[in-house]
């Protein structure tokens, strides 16, 4: 059975005339899923859906504004800048990139999937918000002309320091994995005793690549002494911005830290960044992350002060390279929370494990952060298994990753399906847990 968009009772946000509406695009979508399968007309009938789902988000987007201007929410300009977002970047980029490949089957399932996904998330999140049944997770990023002033005074600066040529991958980064990294907080003092925190996170090959190159052109680790480096350059990085962005009222730093990556993710489940930008600087990943709530909490990090910033680096770096050394990298890939934490808890001890719960939020870890094999869900809603694969496939970084299926089905015409794209391997959940961990490791240890 094709996959398609199944509408939730949840999606309802108990507004008749936006409930209407949400359920008229996902029902355009799931024709455009359908559209794909059709010999001939695929194209034509692709490039009508495609211009009547446009059409209908765009008289939607106008029809949501208006009732959010007349009840006087709150959030209204951030959550227009969504909308423009998607009307004005997201969506002529897409249709762009359809074009240029000719409406190639790659180029309309990643239309359908950024579509569907940002479609599925922003109805949960930021439509739910304007009836106050949940938060924006974005309410308190600051006005369009901030962000984008300080995306070109960061690109600016790397440039000017390191001659980086730089892009940002992302205005709204979630503290996903990218690579080995570095996580540095600063918690600086405010006006009226108010706390800013800031978050610096650095690709190791980019330390190394930059400071690292100008202190040792042999190693290829980072080192205490890099770290050292790099903790002072980016607290003069950080001064640079702030005499270039007046909005900016932090003054002295009173905590610096190197947090795990664990701690850095924890950072965005409740805090909720003024920026948080990520950035592809040709030598490595960068993401710069500011939070001003003022409810600073210590999450376990220790402090790094004069008399043990040496000691407390050296061990930093020897935690992360063993972890590094000891442990391969495992992706699990499944929509269901269920299966991705007994995957966490089966292999945690023995791998380090990340897990995406969408095909399209799988590729960005991949892309990020290169597992040694992956776990994939072969049935997944928007963007399935088989997809998923032959994206991975599709790119000449990424082809050589090993796959093994997830599946529930085990019947004969399912498991044939499987079979025919030809995995690295395939798993039914329903074995005992000890034996789908047995076939990783004996995979793995070849």
């Amino acid at each position: 059975m094709e996959k398609q968009l199944v509408w939730q009772d949840r999606f309802n946000i108990g507004v008749d005339f936006i409930d209407r509406e949400h359920k008229k695009l996902f029902s355009i979508l799931n024709r455009l899923f359908a559209s794909r399968k059709l010999d001939g007309k695929s194209q034509w009938a692709c490039q009508e859906g495609i211009k009547y789902f446009r059409d209908h988000a765009m008289k939607h987007f106008t029809e949501e504004e208006a009732y959010m201007a007349s009840i006087n929410y709150v959030g209204f300009e951030t959550h227009r800048r969504l909308h423009d977002n998607f009307r004005k970047k997201m969506l002529p980029a897409l249709e762009k990139e359809l074009s240029q490949a000719a409406y190639a089957p790659e180029a309309i399932d990643h239309f359908l999937g950024v579509c569907a996904g940002w479609l599925i998330g922003h109805t949960l999140m930021e439509d739910r918000a304007i009836i106050g049944n949940t938060i924006s997770k974005w309410g308190d990023l600051l006005p369009d002309e901030e962000q984008s002033a300080m995306k070109r005074i960061i690109i600016q600066l790397l440039h000017d320091l390191f001659q980086l040529e730089t892009q940002v991958v992302s205005e709204c980064y979630g503290g996903e994995k990218f690579g080995e990294g570095i996580y540095y907080r600063l918690v600086y003092s405010g006006k009226n005793n108010e706390k800013w925190e800031i978050i610096l996170a650095f690709e190791e090959k980019l330390i190394l690549s930059t400071i690292g190159s100008m202190m040792d052109t042999d190693s290829d680790a980072v080192s205490v002494m890099m770290v050292n480096a790099a903790r002072y350059t980016a607290q003069q990085f950080i001064h640079r911005i702030k005499e270039h962005f007046p909005s900016a009222d932090f003054y002295e730093v009173k905590e610096e830290n190197l947090l795990t990556y664990e701690q850095f993710h924890k950072a965005f489940e409740k805090q909720i960044p003024q920026f948080s930008l990520l950035f592809d600087t040709g030598k490595g990943y960068f993401a710069f992350c500011i939070v001003a709530r003022h409810l600073i909490q210590n999450r376990g990090a220790v402090a790094i002060k004069a008399e043990n910033a040496m000691s407390e680096i050296q061990n930093y770096l020897e935690k992360g390279s063993a972890k590094t050394n000891k442990k391969k990298k495992i992706l699990v890939v499944d929509d269901s929370d269920v299966v991705r934490e007994a995957m966490k808890q089966l292999f945690g001890k023995d791998y380090e494990v990340s897990v995406a719960k969408s095909g399209m939020s799988a590729i960005r870890s991949i892309i990020l952060d290169r597992p040694d094999l992956i776990l994939l869900d072969y049935e997944m809603p928007v963007c399935d298994g088989k997809q998923v694969l032959e994206m991975i496939r599709a790119e000449e970084e990424t082809a050589d990753i090993p796959v093994f299926f997830l599946t529930g089905r085990v019947d004969k015409e399912s498991v044939q399906k499987v079979i025919a794209l030809k995995p690295a391997g395939y798993l039914v959940k329903t074995l005992p847990p000890a034996e789908i961990k047995k076939g990783i490791d004996t995979y793995l240890n070849k």
